[in-house]
């Protein structure tokens, strides 16, 4: 598995993860203390996130399918994402495992 693989999924995980915690803060904003302008913020919030969730479950699958995962842990990183703070805390323990594989994958300068 090549390392960009991996660093394509750690920053969708990123960014789908923020964009979760602003919509959840939004969405309290908006529903719980009735903000005015909120309304707008959790619609822009929401598209954005919605979209690159897209893109994040596509980047996961990937990973998941190149680190031969089984399918309950490939369907928890998928799902991370729709979870407030999860995303978060599934990349670092995703990294931390898959980390070594990359390393151990790497190409070895041949010597002359």
């Amino acid at each position: 598995m090549k390392k960009s693989v991996l660093t394509r999924y750690r920053v969708m995980a990123y960014v789908t993860g923020v964009l979760l915690v602003l919509l959840t803060l939004g969405v309290i904003a908006k529903y719980g203390l009735h903000l005015d302008g909120a309304d707008k913020f959790t619609t822009f919030v929401g598209i954005a996130h919605g979209w690159l969730y897209v893109v994040y479950l596509v980047f996961a699958f990937d990973l998941g399918s190149k680190a031969k995962w089984p399918v309950g842990k490939q369907l928890w990183v998928l799902l991370a994402g729709t979870i407030p703070t999860a995303a978060f805390f599934v990349e670092r323990k995703v990294t931390h495992e898959l980390e070594a594989r990359v390393a151990d994958e790497a190409p070895v300068a041949a010597k002359a």
